[in-house]
């Protein structure tokens, strides 16, 4: 099975022009931050998560392909990965990953594992 990582799911809910900052965001296993970014750029769709006390405060990126749902009236999305996954997930540092095709192609592996 061939999944693209990086463009939203079908199903998702996910509308175009819906800006989706300050949405929280819940992985399969509870509560991981609110949405601080976000891009529809076709072949690179993300959301960057910050996790607050969490993860200490990191930040995380997430492809548009973990979404599973986006909740517009309660201003949520699931994600379909558990916190550990996430936590384990390579290092997003913002303005040194933003754009950075080699960090996309590692996250894009990381996170493609996962799929299928």
């Amino acid at each position: 099975m061939n999944v693209n990582v990086w463009g939203y799911r079908e199903n998702a809910g996910r509308l175009q022009a819906l800006d989706l900052t300050g949405y929280k965001v819940e992985a399969a296993d509870g509560a991981i931050g609110k949405v601080s970014k976000h891009s529809d750029e076709v072949g690179s769709s993300y959301i960057v998560v910050d996790t607050g006390p969490w993860i200490f405060g990191r930040e995380v990126l997430l492809p548009a392909g973990t979404v599973i749902h986006v909740d517009t009236e309660e201003e949520t999305i699931h994600v379909d990965r558990t916190k550990d996954q996430i936590k384990a997930a390579p290092e997003f540092v913002g303005e040194r990953h933003l754009g950075d095709t080699d960090y996309y192609s590692r996250i894009g592996g990381y996170y493609g594992n996962f799929l299928g």
